[in-house]
């Protein structure tokens, strides 16, 4: 029990770090110190002030290494106001390891950090672990990641909440900024203005309310929602301009240029569409050659059922081409359905599982 009682410490380590979109070198300083302290060649890189990833490597140099951890060490925004207790308590009670980004990842990353350095010291295969910031924004931290600064490697395993399952990859990912021009005039002489809010606001509900999206036999449907919408200064005011922004999560059989002609389509030849962040999704095949004793590796019985896909996006839409195609399994201690959820919590007894399940891998 003493790796997994380490893997939750450092968690809880982590939860208490505020990198609540931004200030990541804080986690960055302290899972490098971890991994240095146990020997690991370690490199931090710090392309924008205050936000860090970390490449660590250990086990002698090869072409290409068996496997590659990675994690995120950002999370989601959280109020404290709407919270019955502190978003970075890291507090244990009931079972449940409390605070931001206990699901998502922070817990993956201890279990990741804690796994590698155990079988590093019992003659476990090699390992790279990349852990990055700004994921939650569309993979800003893997975006700056340099392909020499990573080595090329088989299998990517990343820790994402799937309450220790076994999942071979995700959706794709579109966020799309949608505008609308008008003229500006008096509030009492709307006549002599164009009103770009009620342009949009026309557009955003024909977006929403269409259903006829296609539907994937292996990651689902395809998803879209209005998330954002700002107009207009004062009420007297006509508001000559308005903007949305869209999160549609594609599938192999609809990628992001469909999308993008279907969302144009939709809001009409007035509205302006502008792609923000445009990320691939992952599918890895689980007949590969291997991929059945990963799967039963870390998950036993899994690579007898139906491949699973997440919904979310991961850092493997950006890694995957930076490190030589291969193969993804997303597994992570954190339940997916307290991702950015108020009060957040993960299971320790998940933890346990995930710690217990990345070092048989690297062990194997």
């Amino acid at each position: 029990m003493g790796e997994v009682l380490e893997a939750l410490e450092l968690a809880r380590r982590l939860v208490r770090l505020d990198t609540r979109g931004g200030g990541e070198r804080a986690a960055a300083d302290l899972v490098a110190g971890v991994l240095d302290d146990a020997g690991f060649d370690v490199r931090l890189q710090e392309p924008v002030r205050g936000r860090a990833n970390v490449i660590a490597r250990t086990g002698p140099a090869l072409s290409r290494v068996p496997v590659t951890f990675t994690g995120h060490l950002d999370t989601v925004p959280a109020d404290p106001s709407g919270w019955s207790f502190d978003p970075l308590s890291g507090e244990v009670r009931g079972g449940r390891l409390l605070g931001r980004g206990s699901s998502d990842m922070k817990a993956g990353v201890a279990c990741q950090i804690e796994a590698a350095v155990r079988a590093s010291r019992d003659g476990g295969c090699p390992v790279q672990l990349v852990f990055t910031f700004g994921e939650e924004t569309g993979c800003d931290g893997a975006a700056e990641l340099g392909e020499d600064a990573l080595a090329p490697a088989d299998l990517l395993v990343v820790a994402e909440p799937t309450g220790d399952r076994t999942v071979l990859g995700h959706k794709g990912t579109l966020w799309l900024r949608a505008t609308a021009r008008g003229v500006s005039a008096h509030g009492s002489r709307p006549e002599l203005g164009r009103n770009a809010l009620v342009a949009l606001a026309a557009a955003a509900t024909r977006v929403h309310g269409h259903r006829d999206w296609p539907v994937s036999p292996t990651h689902g449907p395809v998803t879209v929602n209005v998330g954002t919408f700002h107009a207009g200064v004062q009420p007297n005011l006509v508001p000559d301009h308005a903007e949305m922004r869209i999160d549609v999560r594609t599938i192999p059989e609809f990628g992001s240029g469909e999308a993008v002609a279907r969302i144009a389509e939709l809001c009409g030849a007035e509205i302006g569409i502008e792609r923000l962040v445009d990320l691939p999704g992952v599918a890895s095949d689980p007949a590969a050659p291997g991929m059945a004793d990963v799967l039963e590796t870390l998950e036993p019985g899994s690579s007898a059922r139906r491949p699973q896909y997440a919904t979310y996006f991961t850092d493997a839409s950006v890694l995957t081409a930076k490190l030589g195609e291969p193969a993804v399994v997303v597994f992570g201690p954190g339940d997916p359905e307290q991702a950015h959820v108020t009060d957040e919590t993960c299971s320790v007894a998940n933890i346990e599982t995930a710690t217990k399940a990345f070092y048989a891998l690297l062990r194997r």
